[in-house]
């Protein structure tokens, strides 16, 4: 074989090995991107199943405690709120999941206020609908954890993924962009004060 064929074999080979390292780190971040999108869309799953036992509660609550309207119309209105706020899976920035998780602890805090309108009234205590309604609501909460703590996982993979050397560099050819987390609302910190 004569010098140009081995130095063409050399090049060619080279060429086949960046275009190779360069598809599968690509795929890769397109797989970890993927995986970030569909924990996204659980946690919204599970939030909107929060918003449609809301109406039940509040209708259940309305029966027994129909001079709390302040508090009901504050419930209903967070809903609303929370319900209008969206974001787009393939632009999950720290700014857009802020704005989500604050509209949504707002809904928290105006449930929190509507489960304590029991304690005032004996019969919705033990109001069986209520309790169940209550049971799932606990249930959708927990969920809401689990779901939020899976998408913080794939989230941090996904970061992973494209800050390391040097995939890093085809993550920024491609434009591969930082994803947000989930992160604990102001003043979560602070341990509620419980006065008797």
């Amino acid at each position: 074989m004569n010098k140009k064929a081995v130095i063409w074999i050399v090049v060619a080979a080279m060429v086949l090995g960046c275009f190779a390292w360069v598809k599968n780190v690509y795929n890769q971040i397109v797989v970890s991107e993927e995986n970030v999108e569909a924990s996204w869309s659980q946690v919204e799953n599970v939030y909107q199943r929060r918003a449609d036992l809301i109406p039940n509660l509040v209708a259940t609550v309305k029966g027994y405690a129909a001079h709390e309207s302040e508090t009901l119309e504050s419930v209903v209105a967070a809903r609303a709120k929370a319900t209008q706020v969206t974001v787009d899976p393939t632009n999950l920035s720290p700014e857009s999941l802020a704005q989500y998780n604050a509209a949504q602890g707002e809904l928290s805090n105006a449930l929190g206020r509507l489960l304590l309108i029991q304690e005032n009234y004996p019969d919705l205590k033990a109001n069986q609908n209520f309790l169940d309604l209550q049971a799932q609501l606990e249930g959708t909460e927990n969920r809401i954890s689990t779901e939020r703590m899976k998408f913080n996982q794939s989230v941090n993979y996904y970061n992973q993924g494209i800050r390391r050397f040097p995939d890093n560099i085809i993550a920024s050819i491609f434009g591969f962009e930082k994803k947000g987390y989930f992160e604990a609302q102001a003043g979560a910190e602070t341990a509620p004060q419980v006065q008797f």
